[in-house]
């Protein structure tokens, strides 16, 4: 395929929720699907990860399907695999869907582990109806790869199973997209810090408030995630331009997400909260 021809980089959020989706009155504003962001860049689709958020997404897609679309999972627990069964495209014949994504810890290829788990029996869509030229392309965490003139770096991510951050690079333009990831308590985590430099927009998991997090009731420590508080300081060390807040807990309600937009924008003038619909242009 030949590149694309356009100047633009630009960001659009489809689902910013971690865990498990939430639809209802208190979430209309930002926004209750899973974690899904396109990114256009120089005319090219790429989508990373796979939750509900993937379902709107197709729905845009199919008004002007391109030849090839690309596909990047951080990881596969449910909540950035759960919308891939409704992505319209992968049921296209010729349409072309490269995914990309860690070889499993297990050892199986990303192929069999996405045919076999991902792609799994008890799906409400009748998956024999796949008809997409699918391609699987195992990354090797902390390598970089190249699509045409898109450069894209990898690194290890706190998580439970693991996770791969992805900063991509383009035309002296970047984004880090740096999701389900746990800060340490004693350093700011070198992986993130190292592809954070100097990134134009950081899109960082800030699921919990410090308060949350180290609340003696039932603290967080653990669970994989991180605060907006460590994704202030993560920006700060790095030099980054702008800041996402992003993967917002089940239980945070709009209100509550207004409130905390003033207390980013505080500590972090160049902050922003994620939410449905959202583009960003880079």
């Amino acid at each position: 395929m030949e590149p694309a021809t356009s100047s633009e980089f630009i960001v659009k959020f489809w689902g910013v929720r971690g865990s498990i989706p939430t639809p209802g009155k208190t979430t209309v504003r930002y926004g209750g699907n899973t974690s899904c962001v396109e990114m256009r860049i120089g005319g090219r689709r790429t989508i990373f990860d796979g939750g509900t958020g993937l379902q709107e997404l197709s729905k845009d897609l199919m008004r002007d399907l391109p030849p090839e679309t690309y596909m990047f999972f951080t990881h596969y627990h449910w909540d950035h695999i759960q919308g891939f069964p409704f992505f319209t495209p992968a049921f296209v014949e010729g349409h072309c869907l490269k995914i990309h994504g860690a070889v499993p810890q297990n050892g199986e290829s990303l192929e069999k582990h996405f045919t076999e788990r991902v792609l799994h029996t008890n799906s409400p869509v009748p998956l024999a109806g796949l008809h997409a030229d699918m391609k699987f392309v195992d990354v090797v965490c902390g390598e970089a790869l190249q699509i045409d003139d898109i450069s894209i770096e990898t690194t290890p991510l706190n998580h439970p199973n693991t996770a791969m951050g992805y900063r991509i690079n383009w035309n002296g333009r970047s984004v880090f997209y740096c999701t389900d990831t746990e800060h340490f308590p004693d350093r700011l985590d070198e992986h993130v810090l190292a592809l954070a430099q100097g990134a134009d927009l950081l899109i960082y998991d800030a699921m919990y408030t410090d308060e949350e997090y180290h609340n003696p009731k039932s603290p967080k420590v653990g669970w994989g995630h991180s605060t907006w508080q460590e994704g202030v300081k993560i920006a700060k060390a790095a030099g980054v331009k702008n800041l996402a807040i992003f993967h917002h807990e089940p239980t945070h309600s709009d209100d509550f997400l207004d409130e905390m937009t003033k207390e980013v924008l505080e500590a972090f003038p160049n902050a922003f909260l994620a939410r449905e619909g959202l583009e960003w242009h880079v």
